[in-house]
């Protein structure tokens, strides 16, 4: 028998975001996006298949929520 824990799964259905659309909510461009990721600082993207590449919504939301909780414990920009 499985437990509880063994059988989480979201509550909502799982959410991708693209490159374009993570350039526009984010107003930067993509190179500074994989800079990121090269650097750690960003989530890692998911290969969706050969020719598809995206970022969990989730893992870029919580990413953008500690950006704005690190800029508002420092005091703003």
């Amino acid at each position: 028998m499985m437990t509880n824990s063994m059988q989480q799964t979201p509550q909502y259905p799982m959410q991708f975001y693209r490159l374009p659309h993570l350039k526009q909510q984010l107003g930067v461009s993509g190179s500074s996006i994989w800079a990121w990721v090269k650097k750690g600082t960003f989530p890692k993207p998911i290969k969706l298949s050969e020719n598809c590449t995206a970022w969990s919504a989730a893992d870029v939301d919580a990413w953008a929520q500690s950006r704005i909780s690190g800029s508002h414990n420092r005091g703003g920009v």
